[in-house]
């Protein structure tokens, strides 16, 4: 018998009882697109979502966290841009290595299968 193990873990904030999913591997992988391009819209064409989903999942980040993840800057020479904040590159170190850790706990489960 071929067996695997799946699983996903995210981190959610809980406010008046109700949670809201704040950092999965979709907003990980929209935060890396972001700091690699310096761009939403680059990010959601990377990841075949709309600019509109983009948006949304940075706003939802943005106003869960204490200081903004994501600062979008407008106009200038080149048209303005996106970053990713210092606290944003927290949570991506963060959640990096929250994922990797448990991938490892996947297989070591799946190891120890009888």
């Amino acid at each position: 018998m071929n067996l695997r193990i799946n699983g996903r873990v995210w981190l959610e904030t809980l406010s008046n009882d109700t949670t809201e999913r704040f950092m999965g591997i979709g907003r990980l992988e929209l935060l890396g697109h972001i700091q690699r391009t310096g761009s939403i819209n680059q990010a959601a064409k990377a990841m075949k979502m709309s600019y509109k989903r983009a948006w949304e999942m940075v706003h939802s980040m943005n106003t869960q966290a204490n200081t903004p993840l994501v600062m979008t800057q407008t106009g200038g020479e080149k048209g303005g841009g996106t970053l990713v904040t210092p606290e944003g590159e927290k949570y991506l170190n963060h959640y990096r290595g929250l994922q990797e850790r448990f991938q490892k706990f996947l297989a070591d489960e799946l190891a120890n299968l009888p």
